[in-house]
């Protein structure tokens, strides 16, 4: 299946998430990086609108601290319902992301319903545990009617396969074939793909008020992460780095001051 190529004036932040993770408008055109000049400690000096990168207090990603986390009985089970929509796997040059062509689920929060637009995945962990940052981390996106947004970070560590990158694994080598700089992307039809598989249960997550981990870094988000680690296999690791260019293979944003926010855990007992 061939692959598609577009071309923007520089980083194509408006591709991210069209409807979610921008503010910029589409002829907007400013450059981001992971090293260099224009590295996460810049990311604030490098426009306006990018400023809360570097003064915001409620910053993503942060260390997730099981010790320090605040048990919170009112806190609810995880009530997701994802299921099949149209897609695309896209090489923004700077992350690989699934972009559904409409909500590919729900997922509820405090009695709200968010829809699930997209997912991208970061090599290694943007989130860290307990000081330890894991291999890999896939985020997945959802907005509410009143454009409230809320992130699930799952994190993952080597070990066997992911199921649900391996339904699109062999399409990450067609993207490797059509290397994306900064300023393209490259996307191929995916089809209906079903995301039940991410409805995975979990005992325990966590919870915490933060930002978008890319420009502009947009605060005021809803942040879950799953306590416990999935794992994915090396191989899988190495084709979601083989699209991209040599300064985005390792895409995570280093981790922030939590600045006293609080970090809520969920946890339900175990069945006996």
């Amino acid at each position: 299946m061939a692959s598609f190529r577009f071309s923007v004036l520089v980083i194509t932040i408006s591709l991210v998430i069209v409807t979610a993770y921008s503010t910029l408008d589409a002829d907007e055109t400013i450059e981001f990086g992971y090293v260099g000049p224009k590295g996460p400690d810049k990311w604030g000096s490098l426009d306006p609108k990018f400023a809360v990168c570097a003064d915001g207090k409620a910053q993503s990603p942060i260390d997730i601290s099981r010790t320090k986390a605040t048990p919170n009985n009112q806190l609810r089970a995880l009530s997701r319902d994802y299921y099949s929509a149209g897609a695309k796997l896209v090489n923004n040059g700077f992350n690989i992301a699934v972009h559904f062509d409409s909500s590919a689920g729900t997922m509820n929060i405090d009695g709200k319903n968010y829809s699930l637009l997209q997912l991208h995945w970061h090599t290694p962990s943007e989130h860290t545990m307990d000081g330890k940052q894991l291999d890999a981390e896939l985020q997945l996106v959802h907005k509410a009617d009143d454009g409230s947004m809320s992130i699930t970070g799952i994190l993952y560590q080597v070990g066997n396969g992911d199921s649900f990158l391996g339904r699109v694994q062999k399409h990450l080598k067609e993207l490797a074939k059509d290397k994306c700089g900064p300023n393209e992307h490259s996307e191929i039809p995916l089809g209906n793909l079903s995301t039940r598989q991410l409805k995975r249960s979990t005992r325990n997550y966590f919870r915490y008020t933060g930002s978008f981990t890319t420009p502009p870094c947009t605060e005021n988000v809803t942040w879950i992460i799953f306590g416990k680690p999935s794992s994915m296999s090396q191989q899988q690791i190495d084709a979601l780095k083989a699209p991209m260019e040599e300064a985005y293979k390792m895409n995570a944003r280093p981790v922030q001051p939590d600045n006293g926010r609080p970090v809520n855990l969920h946890d339900e007992p175990k069945k006996v």
